[in-house]
């Protein structure tokens, strides 16, 4: 059933999965103080509600308008289920926040294939991914990701490598300006949480414990199978799928080593591991096999939502 149904990229798919997320993003910010929330935190959930909307749409706008799948809504569909799978994330306003600018800089250097105005989409990819470090310091990582698809694309210009670094004085000079005009003391508390840490004993549940290896099995599925058969894409396109391979490994690494971490920081790998997967139940041609492995992972993340919940 799940798998007719997103077989095929049809506006109700969009809406049947935006409404679900609403609904969780409900459930889940309300359960145990509607009553008592200000006005002024009702803006801001509602707000961090249209951000991860806006994050579903930009990564469905990525997979359809660079190939990156067939016509399907699976990245779409794996996307929200990831988002529950975990649903501390649906309250973690920076990791929303800075996942979107690196969802944003993702689709300026996957457009880079067609070599059209390369030297403004590597700007722009830079500056979202500086922008957003302000959130998640870490997020500057992704800068290698800009400098992988200059080897891919335009490395003869010896201009596109000077790119990233004019991005990174513009946002460096805006933002400290900035904190200077308004909160000078941004600044420290900034420098305080550049910090590595690669403690994973923050799991207080078994059901964040479950949560955590459904994903990693699943991830690992995605991410095995995407290099056996990144071979047998278009020429054209393997280029866009090796660099959704590094920002997987990307995403893994900030997990890894941002401090005060839970399963949420994982947000990063979210649509490198939904596009991966898509291709994967794209190239299962028995449809029960296809059917087993969304059902699976819906119903797992459906009772962990719920649990984490209680």
């Amino acid at each position: 059933m799940i798998t007719s149904v997103f077989s095929k990229s049809r506006p109700i798919n969009y809406i049947l999965i935006t409404t679900l997320l609403v609904l969780c993003f409900l459930l889940f910010q309300f359960q145990s103080n509607f009553n008592t929330i200000s006005t002024l935190e009702i803006g801001k959930k509602v707000v961090l509600l249209l951000l991860l909307v806006g994050s579903l749409y930009i990564t469905n706008f990525i997979t359809k308008k660079n190939g990156l799948s067939k016509d399907n809504s699976y990245t779409f569909f794996l996307f929200f289920v990831f988002l529950i799978l975990f649903p501390k994330t649906l309250s973690n306003g920076a990791l929303i926040i800075s996942n979107l600018f690196v969802l944003l800089a993702l689709r300026r250097l996957i457009s880079m294939q067609s070599l059209i105005t390369p030297k403004e989409k590597i700007f722009d990819a830079s500056f979202w991914i500086f922008t957003a470090a302000l959130f998640n310091f870490w997020c500057i990582l992704f800068i290698i990701l800009v400098f992988v698809s200059i080897i891919f694309h335009v490395s003869r210009d010896y201009r596109n490598w000077t790119i990233p670094f004019i991005a990174f004085f513009t946002v460096l000079v805006i933002s400290v300006l900035g904190t200077l005009i308004y909160n000078p003391s941004l600044i420290q508390n900034y420098i305080s949480k550049i910090v590595i840490d690669f403690d994973l004993k923050y799991i207080e549940t078994i059901f964040q414990n479950i949560a955590l290896f459904i994903y990693v099995t699943t991830a690992l599925v995605a991410f095995v199978s995407m290099i056996f058969i990144l071979r047998n894409k278009l020429s054209n396109l393997q280029a866009s799928y090796r660099k959704m391979i590094f920002a997987f490994i990307i995403g893994l690494a900030i997990f890894f080593i941002s401090p005060n971490k839970d399963n949420s920081f994982l947000i990063y790998t979210f649509v490198p591991v939904s596009i991966m997967l898509t291709n994967y139940l794209e190239t299962i041609n028995k449809y029960w096999i296809k059917e087993s492995i969304l059902v699976i992972i819906l119903t797992a993340s459906i009772l962990t939502f719920v649990f984490q919940l209680l």
